[in-house]
């Protein structure tokens, strides 16, 4: 009898059930009644505190279309993950007990950048662990694409769609802010579909100036509407030549804006006298049910873990690399960043299109 861990780990995204589910079916494809799956409640806080249920077949039927995750999610910042919890515990030591308590075979881990780092200590704990590539933010080192980004991309830019026609009646500036802390491939993706016309990306610090006179282009030339397409984590030039320390004291200082879109809003509207409204989708972007594009995706990825444990081949992330599945050592992944090169081809094809990037 096979006996396969799972678990959820991180923010939540839309196709982590139809992930799942291919792994699933995948597994009792290839084992029939020889295997069974114990999946754990709110990522590795399950597995650290013993909280699972055996699954059966008839659990993942029905969730190709459900988004979030029939196991629950919880964030475990890997940084904490030597330090005891409250009551001493040692984290990884439960991971480990409970593991072998449980007598799995394997530990299916779908998550972000931090769940593939405590995948891969795992892994170097001797457990034997296959990880998929979890996020909306396509920022996972060693795959061209993660599951979830593309949905993110569809509802990102059906908010700006949604935005044109209200900025086009009124004359004003709209900044629609993305999701995206250290990288820019959703912001850059949303923004290009969406036909923003500045967009500002954690790779390209921006110059305010550069911004504010994109904006004054497009009314001397009588448009009466701008479209600007903020990540979370964009940065200014002046802001990005500060260490972190220098950066934190400088906003206990001057005025506190809720996000740099704001910050963003406030100038133009000081140097152009322009109205500007802020649009935040927020965790929208991580909700509803996946499309099709990632409903393909993630079965695809799930059969490939499958086929992984299988030939009980150990310790990789199944990855996208030109649209074919391959694997990659969890070491090569783990605490790795994929980022937007500001040279890349897509940045220079959009400032061909007259896409303003504040630089």
């Amino acid at each position: 009898m096979k006996r396969i861990g799972m678990l959820t780990s991180g923010g939540d995204c839309q196709s982590l059930n139809a992930t799942m589910r291919g792994v699933a079916k995948a597994l009792y494809n290839i084992y029939q009644d020889e295997v069974e799956i114990v999946g754990f409640e709110d990522g590795y806080k399950g597995l650290i505190y013993a909280d699972y249920r055996l699954m059966k077949p008839q659990d993942f039927s029905g969730i190709l279309t459900r988004g979030g995750t029939i196991l629950g999610t919880s964030r475990q910042p890997f940084k904490l993950m030597r330090t005891p919890d409250e009551n001493g515990l040692d984290k990884v030591e439960a991971m480990k007990h409970t593991y072998r308590k449980l007598k799995l075979d394997c530990l299916v881990v779908l998550g972000g950048n931090g769940s593939q780092k405590t995948a891969n200590l795992l892994r170097e704990e001797g457990l034997n662990i296959v990880s998929l590539p979890k996020t909306i933010d396509n920022d996972l080192w060693g795959t061209d694409m993660t599951f979830g980004f593309q949905s993110a991309v569809n509802i990102a830019t059906n908010a700006i769609d949604c935005i044109h026609t209200t900025a086009a009646s009124h004359g004003r500036v709209f900044i629609v802010e993305i999701m995206g802390h250290k990288v820019g491939w959703l912001t850059l993706h949303a923004g290009m579909a969406g036909g923003a016309d500045i967009i500002l990306l954690p790779e390209i610090p921006y110059d305010i100036d550069v911004v504010v006179e994109a904006v004054k282009a497009r009314q001397k030339t009588g448009k009466r509407f701008s479209i600007i397409a903020v990540a979370e984590g964009a940065i200014s030039k002046e802001d990005a030549k500060l260490t972190k320390k220098e950066l934190k004291e400088k906003k206990k200082t001057g005025i506190v804006y809720p996000s740099v879109a704001y910050e963003i809003g406030a100038q133009i509207t000081e140097r152009t006298g322009q109205e500007v409204r802020v649009t935040v989708p927020g965790h929208m972007q991580r909700g509803g049910e996946p499309c099709p594009y990632d409903r393909v995706l993630s079965s695809r990825l799930g059969a490939a873990a499958a086929r992984l444990i299988e030939k009980g081949e150990y310790g990789y992330m199944v990855a996208v690399k030109d649209n074919d599945l391959t694997k990659v050592p969890l070491e090569e992944v783990a605490g790795k960043l994929k980022m937007v090169d500001p040279q890349c081809a897509m940045i220079a094809e959009a400032k061909a299109m007259g896409i303003c990037f504040g630089d």
